[in-house]
């Protein structure tokens, strides 16, 4: 059965035709020939029986007669036919009269058939040790009266013989119809199989993605020559290899509106294109094969433009994903996570594609992910946007996020995830928090300045008074020297009031064009002395250039004073300042390093500095004024001040014996070179431009 699986279909076809010929000829051939053996018997006996009856009525005068001699003729002309064995008549007696035997009548034969009074024929079928014997008894009668007897032996020998060459004959002719009907079956069979391999080899090509490859017949006909039509936007346009499209309401002249696509094939099949070329149901596979091919290549090509153009957006969405600093997840029903973007890749230091399938307990510690799960599952159950703000401590730092969770729906309507995206807020928390610190120094600096107005005539007054009194009083006498520390505590007092007054803004810059090295070494000359008392060496390295700025000399002297006093108060003893200027005329300003090898700033300290009374010096020390008066004056003339501590290696300190070199600090001031504020300058004295100070007193 399986070596018949494995013959070609050719074969197994002309198998086929062959047998159900062999069949039918075993099961036909035995019912002709036994048919056909049945008519020859048949008229074998009939014709048996007309030569008795015949014989009989011959016979009926030479009887009457007594004429032997002719009864004798007649018989011997008889026996001349080819299957008549034996011929002899009978009187009414019994007696034989004439007959054909040579060697002596067989009297046995007489009684081995006898015909009755009334019947033209009896037959009787003999045997005589060599053959059979059909033996036909005729009477001979006058008259209805009864005179003889005629008897005709017919061999059954002879007529098989003769039914077998029938039979032999009717085989042979069937042994040549069978051939015939196998060769022109063979025949069939291969034009069949001939047309199913092109159906086969259609069908290999299209699974191996040739989808032109073409098994119908060609027309050679275009459809719209045959239509009449001339439409060239119709989709049969030049087209001469199918000969139906199957596409049921597209420009068919036959098809009648909506009703068309209700009627499907048989709206198309009754076009004339197709029924003027129409062909076998073979034909019909093949054209249903070529059309199944065009509908696949078009298919194919829409869905290979839906594919690019999904794979576009997807790199277009990607890309958008993984440029923004937020961190994008999404979530399923059950929280696990469907896809993330690159920055939460890299907050929980997994590859995008292994965060697939995750949960929050993989990333997280328990805490942290107990609570993103619990809100995740919240907003899955109630559908309800969240948008919150949350902190989370990264070590000892706090983070902010903006953190936005809502639900994706389904095009059911259903909720079929949740996407998170966290920003992170916290430098935007950092300026709320500078802005409410601003506005809070703003009032103070009001309230500050307020007062300190009010407070500065009186402290005026009872400075002038003081002064008077003491050219009243007898020299070193303890009125003048109690005077003397009114006087003082006067001018300190008045010095913290300028300090307000210039924190809130509210003193007036006297602007004008300065050499800047000129203001840096009047500050240095007037507490280099005091400095080296306690063993802090000043080293300046001032550009040789004498940058000339538009500024307030006493302002920036007293800012320059207040970085040298901090940096004494960061060395206490045996330390450096170094002080280095900068013009840099193609960006327009002229720059300050006031280096100092002191005890340095915390870094949380480091960002305060600047804030008003704000101090990280003993209480009674000082103020917390200074360098926020200084940030202000420096702002004032449109620069800006910063600090840094440990001091760069770039700064490198100078040697100096017995110095103790701690972390240190330096501060950076820019200040700008033009005056773009269109004050008008007046002229510069010589001695404001002298180089290193060298003749400020």
């Amino acid at each position: 059965m399986r070596l018949f699986s494995r013959l070609k279909f050719r074969t197994k076809l002309n198998l086929g035709i062959s047998a159900i010929l062999i069949i039918m000829a075993i099961l036909l051939l035995p019912l002709v020939g036994n048919m056909t053996s049945n008519t020859l018997v048949e008229e074998s006996k009939k014709r048996g029986s007309a030569l008795a009856e015949s014989m009989a009525s011959q016979a009926v005068e030479p009887l009457l007669a007594k004429d032997f001699l002719r009864l004798k003729n007649m018989v011997d002309e008889k026996i001349a036919v080819g299957d008549v064995v034996y011929v002899f008549v009978q009187d009414n007696n019994g007696h034989v009269l004439a007959h054909t035997f040579h060697g002596g009548f067989p009297t046995d034969l007489i009684r081995a058939n006898s015909v009755g009074n009334g019947l033209k024929v009896h037959i009787q079928l003999l045997a005589d040790g060599i053959g059979r014997i059909y033996d036909f008894a005729s009477p001979v009668a006058v008259d209805n009266n009864r005179i003889g007897t005629v008897r005709i032996g017919l061999s059954k020998t002879r007529i098989d013989a003769t039914v077998n060459r029938q039979l032999t004959t009717m085989a042979m002719l069937v042994a040549g119809v069978l051939f015939l009907a196998t060769l022109l079956g063979t025949l069939f069979a291969r034009q069949v199989a001939n047309r199913l391999a092109v159906l086969r080899e259609h069908a290999e090509a299209m699974l191996m993605g040739n989808l032109d490859a073409h098994s119908g017949p060609t027309s050679g006909t275009h459809c719209w020559e045959r239509q009449q039509c001339g439409l060239t936007v119709c989709p049969a346009y030049g087209e001469t290899k199918r000969r139906c499209w199957y596409i049921a309401g597209t420009m068919c002249p036959d098809c009648k509106g909506k009703e068309v696509p209700k009627s499907g094939m048989s709206s198309c099949q009754n076009c004339r294109v197709y029924r003027e070329s129409a062909g076998d149901e073979l034909q019909d596979l093949a054209e249903t094969f070529d059309v199944m091919a065009l509908s696949l290549k078009t298919h194919i090509e829409e869905l290979r433009d839906a594919e690019a153009n999904l794979r576009d957006q997807q790199r277009l969405t990607r890309t958008i994903l993984d440029v923004t600093p937020d961190r994008v997840s999404l979530v399923d029903t059950t929280m696990r996570y469907q896809g993330a973007n690159k920055s939460f890749a890299e907050h929980v230091g997994m590859s995008l594609e292994k965060i697939v399938g995750k949960t929050d307990f993989d990333f997280f510690e328990e805490k942290v992910a107990e609570e993103r799960h619990l809100a995740g599952r919240d907003i899955l159950q109630s559908g309800e946007r969240l948008d919150t703000q949350q902190m989370v401590m990264d070590g000892d730092k706090e983070r902010w996020f903006h953190v936005v969770c809502i639900p994706v729906h389904g095009e059911d309507g259903r909720i079929t995830g949740l996407l998170r995206n966290e920003r992170d807020i916290t430098d935007i928390k950092g300026y709320e928090k500078q802005l409410i610190q601003a506005q809070k120094m703003e009032s103070l600096g009001l309230l500050a300045g307020g007062v300190a107005h009010e407070i500065n005539t009186p402290l005026g007054i009872i400075l002038g008074y003081s002064q008077l009194l003491q050219e009243d009083v007898e020299d070193g006498s303890q009125i003048q020297q109690d005077l003397g520390i009114i006087e003082k505590q006067t001018q300190v007092c008045k010095k913290i009031v300028a300090d307000l007054l210039g924190f809130s803004r509210q003193s007036h810059s006297a602007k004008r064009e300065m050499c800047f090295n000129n203001s840096v070494m009047e500050a240095v000359s007037l507490v280099r002395h005091t400095f080296e008392l306690d063993k802090v060496v000043i080293v300046t390295e001032l550009d040789d250039r004498y940058p000339i700025i538009y500024g307030d000399p006493e302002k920036l002297k007293q800012v320059w004073i207040n970085l040298l006093n901090n940096s004494r108060d960061a060395i206490g003893k045996n330390g450096v300042i170094l002080i280095r200027t900068k013009l840099d005329t193609p960006n327009g300003v002229v720059s300050l390093w006031l280096a100092d090898s002191g005890m340095g700033i915390d870094k949380e300290d480091l960002k305060n500095i600047f804030d008003p009374f704000y101090s990280t010096k003993p209480v009674g020390v000082g103020t917390g004024l200074g360098l926020s008066v200084s940030f202000g004056i420096i702002e004032d003339h449109g620069g800006h001040i910063s600090a840094s501590s440990p001091v760069p290696e770039e700064i490198n300190f100078p040697e100096n014996e017995g110095c103790e070199y701690g972390p240190g600090t330096v501060f950076e001031v820019v200040l700008p070179l033009d005056h773009s504020d269109g004050t008008p300058t007046r002229s510069v004295g010589d001695n404001e431009i002298k180089p290193n100070g060298d003749d400020i007193p």
